[in-house]
């Protein structure tokens, strides 16, 4: 019985990674658009506005699919490469984004949390939420 469960969940989280994905920001937010560099910027700590918005940029756990997907076609580093430069700005007091456990818990922390920006499935952006890139 563990094993059909364990089967489904893989399941559910292939197919829930298997289409395109968005940088997403709150429907709210003053926020229309942003270059890929202005991501990137973000959510390796180097920039902390857009306009007069303090921005929060916010991560998946560094095991999930998504992330690995963003790191690799929006970030373009690989793993080894941010690692290594987050242990570089651990030592100049900088920290990297914050970590939502799951797709659902990250939707509703960029709904709930001004200027909070991250990454979902295409597929399960709503109309509270902004597309700002699509990857």
């Amino acid at each position: 019985m563990n094993i059909r469960i364990l089967i489904v969940l893989i399941l559910l989280e292939l197919s829930l990674f298997s289409g395109e994905y968005a940088v997403v920001i709150n429907s709210n937010s003053e926020i229309s658009k942003l270059s890929l560099k202005q991501i990137k910027d973000l959510f390796k700590i180097k920039r902390h506005f857009i306009e007069s918005v303090k921005m929060v940029p916010v991560n998946m756990p560094a095991t999930s699919m998504l992330r690995n997907e963003f790191e690799r076609k929006v970030l373009r580093i690989t793993r080894d490469k941010l690692n290594r430069y987050w242990i570089k700005q651990h030592y100049q007091g900088i920290s990297p984004p914050i970590i939502q456990s799951s797709g659902s818990s990250m939707k509703l922390f960029i709904k709930n949390v001004n200027g909070a920006i991250g990454y979902l499935p295409i597929s399960s952006v709503d109309s509270d939420l902004r597309i700002l890139y699509e990857f």
